[in-house]
């Protein structure tokens, strides 16, 4: 960027100590909690030369508290995150797939639902900034993964408003609100990637955005076909405590297999689309039990399931195969998980430019 390119936010001069701009930064509340890296003009400057747009740019207002969320204060909460420059393109393109209204970002950042936006990075440039896929990926000790999570968060704290409590008002929150980040496992997948699924292109990379609970794990050391470890994976998906009773026309989920797990699947002959077909066909519960879900009679229930007589039909968690998300991820271990949404938001995807 031209050293001549003004900035907008203004500066403050503050002892040079980490406790000091700690505490100055909790104080006016522009912290997770966690210390931050100080966003001096240098800095910011460097996060926003890895792009080429205007650092006024808006990329529109952010909910709750609707403020416009330019490209530089994208970059300041970039910094503070501790994130790399090389970083910075994939927290824009999550940010415009957020503000997409199909992800429904407002419902996101105001629900009692403990719900944080899932970041799924493919394509060349995960690799090129050291995002990581294998083991323990949606966990600590990565920094592209840690800060880039976490830099999103922070822009939904400061740029939408979402504080706990005010704006953000989830019952008990997750961890995963601090940093949910992860890259594809696309060496170990045995089809083709997520992003090619939703319609983009191989050569493509993309953040993929889903409002997410936290990953449910599949724990199945047993089986050896896709029949056993799918029907696995779609009891986890059938739980009355999860969103998924809701029954809204929007709900979708996620089903992130290990590659051990994957590896078996495919020896089985499955295609993405026969996995998504099997958990269809298989995660249903009966009527009867869904109306003793916790959201039965709140929500949006279409009117077809309220006029069923028989209690025992079985019936899908989602409206079509294809809102059962498919992607690998992890390393060796015969683990998988499932990620319910949060019924109200669809999985929106954008291209990573520079």
């Amino acid at each position: 960027m031209s050293p001549e390119v003004r900035l907008a936010s203004k500066t403050v001069d503050l002892p040079d100590t980490p406790e000091a701009i700690d505490a100055y930064f909790v104080e006016h509340k522009w912290s997770d909690g966690l210390p931050v890296v100080p966003p001096t003009e240098a800095r910011v400057r460097d996060m926003l030369a890895a792009i080429r747009r205007d650092p006024q740019e808006s990329l529109g207002d952010m909910p709750p508290g609707w403020r416009a969320a330019t490209i530089e204060k994208l970059a300041i909460n970039a910094v503070m995150a501790g994130c790399l420059s090389s970083y910075f393109p994939v927290i824009v393109a999550a940010v415009e797939a957020m503000l997409d209204p199909a992800f429904n970002l407002y419902g996101v950042q105001a629900t009692t639902h403990p719900v944080a936006p899932l970041l799924i990075v493919g394509g060349d440039y995960a690799r090129t900034i050291g995002m990581h896929w294998g083991s323990g990926c949606f966990g600590p000790g990565h920094r592209a993964n840690a800060t880039i999570g976490r830099a999103l968060r922070m822009i939904l704290l400061n740029v939408g408003g979402a504080w706990p409590g005010h704006g953000d008002m989830a019952t008990q929150g997750q961890p995963s609100k601090y940093s949910y980040a992860v890259a594809e496992n696309e060496p170990d997948t045995p089809w083709e990637p997520l992003r090619v699924a939703l319609g983009f292109r191989p050569e493509d990379s993309t953040v993929t955005v889903f409002g997410a609970e936290g990953p449910h794990n599949v724990n199945d050391h047993v089986s050896t076909t896709a029949a056993g470890i799918l029907t696995n994976c779609c009891s986890v998906m059938t739980t009355l405590g999860s969103n998924v009773g809701w029954y809204m026309s929007q709900s979708q989920a996620l089903l992130v297999l290990g590659p051990e797990h994957a590896a078996t699947i495919a020896r089985s002959g499955f295609s993405r689309r026969d996995v998504q077909e099997f958990c269809f066909n298989h995660a249903r519960m009966a009527l009867r039990e869904l109306r003793l879900g916790g959201m039965y009679g709140i929500h949006e229930w279409p009117a077809w399931m309220n006029a069923i007589q028989d209690e025992d039909v079985r019936l899908p968690i989602v409206l079509s195969p294809e809102d059962i998300l498919v992607m690998v991820a992890g390393g060796p271990g015969k683990h998988s998980a499932v990620v319910p949404n949060c019924t109200f938001s669809r999985t929106v995807t954008r291209r990573i430019t520079i």
